[in-house]
């Protein structure tokens, strides 16, 4: 058995436990390389409670931790670093509770939360060079740091209480969907949620980075008047917030 092979075999048990794969090993290697697989296990295990601990607490222990080994089990590390593992945690928690929609979205949130913080700066416009703006040509710049998706929950509201150790809060669904925005301002990582038209009008900004484009979305959801008036409201709270940081005529 070549290098290669021995290494490919060896990472394959220690991911999988196939005891079919430590069989090449020999009965000898046993008892060594149960420690590789409690080392292996343990250190993804602390990676999912560093990230995720206001998830935790909120699960409980006993949960998070039946959550994190099936995680674990089912999607080991790709990459030669650790400081991504976990960030598919919420697929996990979706697939394990399917009527519970609140655990994968306070998982998003999260994880996000530190994305954000770690993201590129951006420097924000001075509002005096939107005077001079061409808006039929002009491209919004979104902050680097932007993080979006739909919510089906309170789970900002409840994020929001374990990060103030409260206890006042209980997770329930929401009335209509609607979204979570995560970003960076100043610093600080920043979560809101956003009603249906706001966060249909960030999604299309995705598609279409044009300020006509974003005009269109709107004036189709609703109508001539409400919808220009709303596109313009939506590009002063961005402005002030930080999630469009700038106006481009590319």
């Amino acid at each position: 058995m070549n290098l290669a092979t021995l290494q490919a075999r060896f990472r394959n048990w220690l991911v999988t436990g196939d005891t079919a794969e430590a069989a090449a090993f020999g009965a000898r290697a046993a008892p060594g390389l149960n420690v590789y697989q409690n080392n292996y296990r343990v250190q993804l295990m602390g990676c999912l409670e560093v990230s995720y601990p206001l998830l935790r607490r909120f699960m409980g222990d006993e949960a998070f931790r039946a959550a994190a080994i099936t995680h674990i089990d089912q999607r080991p590390p790709r990459g030669w670093t650790l400081d991504h593992y976990g960030a598919d945690f919420a697929d996990t928690l979706r697939a394990l509770y399917p009527r519970n929609p609140d655990l994968d979205e306070l998982a998003w949130i999260e994880w996000m939360l530190g994305e954000a913080f770690v993201a590129g700066d951006a420097a924000i416009i001075d509002p005096q060079h939107l005077a001079h703006v061409d808006w039929e040509a002009a491209h919004l710049v979104i902050a680097p740091s932007l993080r979006l998706r739909h919510a089906r929950t309170n789970a900002d509201d409840v994020w929001m209480a374990l990060r103030d150790d409260r206890n006042d809060i209980e997770s329930e669904m929401l009335a209509d969907e609607q979204g979570l925005i995560v970003w960076r301002r100043d610093h600080v990582a920043r979560l809101r949620r956003a009603d249906a038209v706001e966060t249909t009008a960030l999604v299309s900004l995705g598609h279409d980075s044009t300020f006509t484009g974003l005009c269109d979305t709107l004036v189709e959801r609703l109508g001539e008047e409400a919808g220009i008036q709303r596109a313009g409201e939506l590009l002063a709270g961005w402005l002030a917030a930080g999630i469009v940081t700038g106006v481009s005529a590319d």
